[in-house]
Parts: C-alpha cells; sequence; structure tokens
C-alpha cells in the first residue's frame, strides 16, 4: 500500500513497516448508507482508520428511547481508542450516515506500534487528548449550557474555514442533530428557524450553510 494512498495525514508520517505490517494484517471493511458499522465485538480484536464516509457513534436507552451522539467518525479517524488502551468491552452502537470504509488492523498490531515506535505513539497520543477534550466539552456544555447554545456552538465546531464550508454535519436530518446537543428534533427545528429569521443560517435542498459568522459568534458572545 502506498501511504499516501488514502490521504490520511497519519500514514503520511509514519515509517515503513509500519505500512509493511498494514499490507501484511490490514484489511479494507466497506459498510453501507443507514447500516451499523464496526460493533463493540469487532473492537475486542480490530482497531479502525476511518479512510471515507461518515460513522455515527452513539448511546441508546431503551427505557426512554433517548439517544445521545457522542461522535461523528470521518476520514483520519480512529476506532476504538479506549478498547484498545484497556483492552474492555465499549458497548456504544454504530451507524453510517454514508457508504463508508476503514482500514481494520488487528488490535495487538497497532498495541505493537505504540510501544516500539515513538513517532506514532506521539500521533496516537494527540489524537487521544483531543478526544478527550472533546468528551469532557460535550459533558460540560450538556450540563451547563442552554440548547440555543448548544447548537450554535456545534456549527461553529463544524465549519471548515477553508471551504467556508459545514463538515459532517450539513445535511444531517434535524434528529440528528438534535442527538449531537441532547435535545429533540422540534427544539433543533426551532433554533434553525430562529438563525435563519436573522440571516445567520441558510438552508437549502436540506443543507445547512452558514452565512454570517461574525454575526454567529457575537449571539454566543451574549449569551
Amino acid at each position: 500500500m502506498d501511504k499516501n494512498q488514502y490521504n490520511i495525514e497519519l500514514f503520511s508520517a509514519v515509517p515503513p513497516f509500519i505500512i509493511d505490517d498494514i499490507n501484511r494484517y490490514g484489511k479494507i471493511v466497506n459498510y453501507y448508507k443507514n447500516m451499523p458499522a464496526m460493533s463493540s465485538d469487532d473492537t475486542l480484536k480490530y482497531f479502525y482508520f476511518i479512510i471515507e464516509g461518515r460513522i455515527k457513534v452513539y448511546q441508546f436507552n431503551l427505557e426512554t428511547s433517548k439517544e445521545q451522539t457522542i461522535k461523528i467518525l470521518g476520514r483520519g479517524d480512529m476506532f476504538d481508542v479506549i478498547v484498545l488502551m484497556d483492552e474492555r468491552l465499549h458497548e456504544v452502537m454504530t451507524h453510517t450516515y454514508e457508504d463508508s470504509r476503514a482500514l481494520q488492523v488487528p488490535l495487538d498490531i497497532v498495541q505493537g506500534w505504540i510501544n516500539t515506535n515513538p513517532d506514532f505513539r506521539k500521533l496516537f497520543f494527540r489524537y487521544v487528548a483531543n478526544e478527550m477534550r472533546n468528551l469532557e466539552e460535550l459533558a460540560t456544555d450538556l450540563a451547563l449550557l442552554d440548547t440555543s447554545t448548544r447548537f450554535i456552538k456545534l456549527l461553529l465546531k463544524h465549519f471548515d474555514p477553508k471551504s467556508a464550508k459545514l463538515k459532517l454535519i450539513y445535511d444531517l436530518p434535524h434528529e440528528e442533530l438534535a442527538s449531537l446537543i441532547g435535545t429533540v428534533r422540534h427544539v433543533v427545528n426551532r433554533h434553525i428557524q430562529e438563525l435563519k429569521k436573522d440571516g445567520t443560517l441558510e438552508v437549502e435542498r436540506r443543507k445547512l450553510k452558514l452565512k454570517n459568522i461574525s454575526a454567529l459568534l457575537d449571539r454566543l458572545q451574549l449569551k
């Protein structure tokens, strides 16, 4: 495998022996739209590098029918870092928003990369630190902020200044956006209508587009 084949930053920086291991032990797995992706049992045996697509990782309460999205995996993401580090079952669910592909590598091979290669170890723990920050922010936001503020932060978090477009969430149904901020569909719909009214947000063919980042930041600072 060419280390730049999938245009994932991690693979462009790893040493040749890791590419050799990927060629020897790795496998490309395909997941189809609106289907489950990797399972909790899968992650006890394999580690995943997302190549393309979008995969939701979430928790669901059968008693209350409430759902909380933990993360949307996109190209360059890794899964599941928790299992890789403690080798215990991580009971989460996955769902694809679109056809997706991932590189599947046996867990012990990736653990060997961490133990023996400082460059990969540095990249891995930087990724883990970022994941920890995101989870801390999610927990804090759910506890301390109102839904309007959480929705604005969600939009800003996924805004790509290079392309001036929203990433990952731009075409998600309102109930999926609600799951990301711990609320329900009609609340998200109300916030969208508010932002459309003041010209901050545009919805075209069910896709969200930010029109005025400065105004959105001002709304956040005023709260």
